[in-house]
């Protein structure tokens, strides 16, 4: 009885909900404080709360055969905005890490309608269903990477991972900046290390016969704050966690590591790649070959910076580049905000238009040559056309995600389709760099 009585009322919540005449889309909650109280200011009866709702929304599971398996898929997803209010209450760093645990327990919708044909692609022999994927730094040490593509990404890229574990910076060292749709952090390559990383994807690699699992998966690689061979600790990524990518990424960009910045030199990105290819293509590979090889780069270059790593990608026919990461600068409307005085790197809506010309203008410099992934302040699906059209083969979200939660996926999917076919364009391919025409 009692079983029943809390699926009826998950039905009330999600008709209600399904009925509401508010328009779909990122709920960000300008009340809440714009700076970061300590956890301990956070009362157990929220959290308690919290909890109650996630298991509220777990528990319509048993409704999925009372109603066709799409509608219900998309209550599920619509139902998740209902927690985005207490997750805002809570310390961004505390919430952050509920939010992977969730997604690792299977506490998130799992997409069960096919995504639009139009936004199929294949990139490097992997074909994607979609082109949003997840960027670096929500799942550091690969805990949800079952969960989080479940959620309909069409990939979701781990990391970044150090070789040896380091704890990152001192908290507070996340921020966030409600009003503005951003994120400051300086976290600093907090992780696990790539031994615990590896056992995890290794157990997946076994329950799912393949790879880390059913989706695509890219592993990002970091080096350690400590370290003076930045090249040995990429090395040392590759060999252990490279059989478990569909695809890998240097990181060279982030603004929280000492010193990071220094390797998208031309001569010093030049020797790094050179090293961690040599290292990845000495490996056995079988009919597949080994994953690609991505660099992600800052925001926060010169036009001679972006020229010098186009002459580097070209030359040594790097896979990819992922642009970008964030940023050190504070465009407005963040400049005017308290918190912009705090150190580390910017990413969410005010980043968009700064990655974006990145984007494009690397895509230019590289004629179209090497797969570009536009990442950086998107925000709904037209963000995403944006990127696209500016010459990103496939985008990644993040801040976005953090605050909009598991529904903003479909959305940002509906929406990207939509604005193809107004466009005229048969398939997503067509659109790549059709502002650089």
């Amino acid at each position: 009885m009692a079983a029943w009585s809390s699926r009826k009322l998950l039905r009330d919540v999600l008709l209600k909900k399904a009925a509401s005449n508010q328009p779909p889309g990122v709920r960000c909650f300008s009340s809440a404080p714009q700076s970061a109280p300590k956890i301990g200011y956070y009362s157990k009866k929220g959290r308690l709360l919290t909890g109650a709702t996630i298991g509220l929304l777990i528990a319509g599971g048993a409704y999925v055969s009372t109603v066709d398996e799409a509608t219900f898929c998309g209550w599920l997803f619509s139902a998740t905005k209902l927690v985005n209010p207490f997750f805002a209450l809570l310390d961004p760093e505390f919430a952050h890490n509920l939010g992977v645990s969730a997604a690792a327990r299977g506490w998130v919708p799992r997409e069960k309608r096919p995504d639009p044909s139009i936004l199929g692609l294949e990139v490097w022999g992997r074909k994607f269903s979609n082109p949003v994927g997840l960027a670096a730094g929500f799942d550091k040490n690969a805990e949800a990477v079952d969960g989080l593509l479940a959620l309909g990404f069409g990939f979701v890229e781990v990391g970044s991972v150090t070789p040896v574990p380091q704890d990152g910076n001192p908290k507070p060292r996340i921020f966030k900046l409600r009003k503005e749709g951003a994120v400051i952090n300086r976290c600093g390559f907090n992780s696990e290390g790539i031994v615990a990383v590896a056992k995890r994807l290794g157990a997946q690699h076994v329950k799912h016969g393949g790879k880390a699992g059913p989706g695509i998966l890219g592993v990002n690689l970091g080096k350690n704050k400590t370290s003076e061979d930045a090249a040995a600790d990429y090395v040392q990524g590759v060999h252990t966690l490279s059989q478990y990518a569909d695809y890998l990424v240097i990181n060279v960009s982030s603004p929280n590591t000492p010193g990071l910045r220094m390797l998208q030199g031309r001569k010093q990105l030049k020797d790094l790649v050179k090293k961690v290819q040599a290292a990845r293509d000495e490996m056995q590979w079988g009919e597949e070959g080994p994953p690609p090889l991505l660099v992600k780069i800052a925001p926060d270059l010169s036009k001679e910076d972006l020229e010098d790593i186009a002459a580097v990608a070209l030359a040594l026919h790097l896979d990819g580049l992922i642009i970008s990461n964030t940023t050190i600068s504070r465009p407005d409307p963040v400049s005017r905000n308290p918190l912009a005085s705090e150190t580390g790197g910017l990413s969410g809506k005010p980043l968009f238009n700064l990655s974006t010309n990145i984007l494009k203008e690397m895509y230019i410099l590289t004629r179209g040559r090497i797969p570009l992934i536009g990442c950086g302040g998107i925000s709904s699906g037209e963000d995403a056309y944006k990127k696209i059209r500016a010459g990103a083969t496939l985008v990644q979200l993040y801040t976005a995600f953090a605050y909009g939660g598991p529904a903003l996926i479909p959305q940002i999917k509906a929406e990207l389709a939509s604005c193809l076919e107004r466009d005229g364009f048969k398939s997503i391919v067509d659109a790549i760099g059709a502002d650089c025409r």
